[in-house]
């Protein structure tokens, strides 16, 4: 299923045909290639590599930097079709979705190499005559990168094509999941490389690994960021790692995302706007839409019009046209199943989330999206199950939608869906919504390079992508220079 992509793509047979560690495709169960673990000792000698990488790399000028980005950017374009079909293989993403994920790596690209000329620091107005004071960005040092399946490699490229710009080296540990993309993603950056023709070895290094391999890259004091994306749990782990080092961390994490839909809504775009949000990827995204807090006078219209559309989702290979594809496996399938047994334990009547095509596809785990209408937020609500349930909430005043947004633990995205002025600005102001992304007429997911990524509260607080997001990756220093033949001091002391 997937040799001939990976040849095309540039990765070696014994890189995925040797290996110890099954990989399967959601598409059918069926396993694909067999990847070799690398332990934890081996972690240490690609941090040294990529140490001395950042080494040689951090003198090159900026710009200079930005054109290998530049040049990895036409490698995707020319590859795009093929690595967007891996993704959909390896991670069982409609074929829309695996292209778009790799247009958004090429968008990137093409933010960074801007970027890369407008790494900007600060003059200062100094207090003491003859002196000048500015603001510089330096080069960090060995970035870490851990990504999740359901974004195997967008994310990934968020970090690296800022990290290179920036001056620094990078090293990846993909899920254990999604090793065959990124595998891809390296041999193609290494396309970029040969046509770059002078940058250091190991500037961009890929760890196949487990949890043991991760580990070690979040422990290691010589990699003074790790950008992690997962679970909340994987979060509360690496981010006192890293912080007892004093390293670090930009944290992505879980995501409960609403929508408050209001009565003067257009509902037309609304419903569309939920369609999109709550099924695409199978719900299986941290933006994914999870609660609907909908105003009790247009919500069985909502509820009526959300069902319908959900009866006309196609479900199937992500490969042939449909809408939906795979959960990533069964313990995703089981995490599903438990919850929608736990809202119709606390009061909730849900419709769909049945299994679909196990005749078809027996060790493949396919699922009609849930809707769950809900007595209330109750703590099935408040936590975050990646697949596509929907809950649905009723609410009378725009200051009760306003705590249900926020009454969770993650503060990821948000939207609203008004035609009331008022309302979306209140929304979006300082007593509006808490999370990191508040969109107006438009749903939680899809978000664009160009704005900063992250969110609040259990999501972790960082900020990848777009933005000044590529501060992150430096380290800020303040210069003084005194061009006088005094020596005043600041504050006006005098120490004779």
């Amino acid at each position: 299923m997937v040799d001939g992509l990976l040849d095309r793509l540039g990765v070696p047979a014994s890189a995925y045909t040797k290996g110890n560690h099954p990989v399967h495709t959601p598409i059918d169960g069926s396993v694909i290639a067999s990847v070799q673990l690398e332990p934890a000792a081996a972690v240490g000698a690609k941090i040294a590599q990529a140490q001395q990488a950042f080494e040689a790399w951090r003198n090159v000028p900026a710009p200079r930097r930005g054109e290998l980005v530049r040049l990895f950017g036409e490698v995707l374009r020319e590859y795009k079709a093929e690595l967007g079909e891996l993704v959909s293989v390896e991670a069982g993403k409609i074929t829309q979705e695996g292209l778009g994920e790799v247009q958004e790596m090429i968008d990137i690209c093409d933010f960074a190499v801007g970027l890369s000329r407008q790494l900007y620091g600060l003059t200062i107005a100094s207090e003491r005559p003859g002196h000048h004071m500015r603001e510089s960005w330096h080069p960090l040092g060995v970035v870490g990168v851990i990504s999740a399946f359901n974004f195997p490699v967008a994310v990934w490229a968020w970090n690296t094509t800022l990290a290179l710009v920036c001056g620094n080296a990078v090293v990846w540990k993909p899920s254990e999941k999604t090793p065959l993309t990124a595998l891809a993603c390296q041999a193609l950056f290494e396309k970029a490389l040969a046509k770059f023709g002078e940058a250091p070895a190991g500037l961009s290094q890929v760890i196949i690994g487990d949890r043991d391999a991760g580990q070690a890259l979040v422990d290691d004091p010589r990699v003074p960021l790790v950008s992690a994306t997962g679970s909340t749990r994987m979060g509360r782990e690496v981010g006192p790692r890293v912080a007892a080092r004093f390293g670090r961390s930009i944290l992505e994490l879980g995501g409960n995302n609403a929508m408050i839909l209001a009565p003067s809504a257009d509902l037309d775009l609304a419903v569309r706007a939920v369609l999109f949000s709550a099924v695409g990827t199978a719900g299986q995204r941290c933006t994914t839409l999870r609660r609907v807090i909908v105003h009790r006078s247009v919500k069985d219209e909502v509820v009526a019009r959300v069902k319908s559309a959900y009866g006309k989702v196609r479900i199937g290979d992500p490969r042939e046209g449909n809408l939906v594809g795979p959960l990533i496996d069964k313990a995703s399938f089981l995490s599903m199943q438990d919850a929608l047994a736990r809202a119709r334990d606390e009061g909730g009547q849900v419709f769909g989330g049945e299994r679909q095509l196990a005749d078809q596809y027996p060790d493949a785990y396919y699922v009609a999206p849930a809707i769950v209408e809900m007595p209330g937020q109750t703590e099935v609500v408040r936590h975050e199950t990646f697949a596509p349930i929907l809950y649905v909430m009723a609410y009378d005043d725009f200051d009760e939608a306003l705590r249900l947004n926020n009454e969770v633990p993650q503060g990821l995205s948000s939207c609203i869906f008004t035609t009331d002025l008022r309302e979306a600005e209140r929304f979006q102001s300082a007593a509006g919504s808490d999370c990191g992304i508040a969109n107006v007429n438009i749903g939680t997911s899809g978000a664009e390079i160009g704005g900063a990524f992250g969110g609040e509260k259990e999501t972790g607080g960082g900020r990848e992508s777009g933005s000044d997001s590529w501060k992150a990756y430096m380290r800020r220093q303040t210069n003084t220079v005194n061009y006088s033949r005094e020596l005043p001091l600041a504050q006006g002391i005098v120490f004779d």
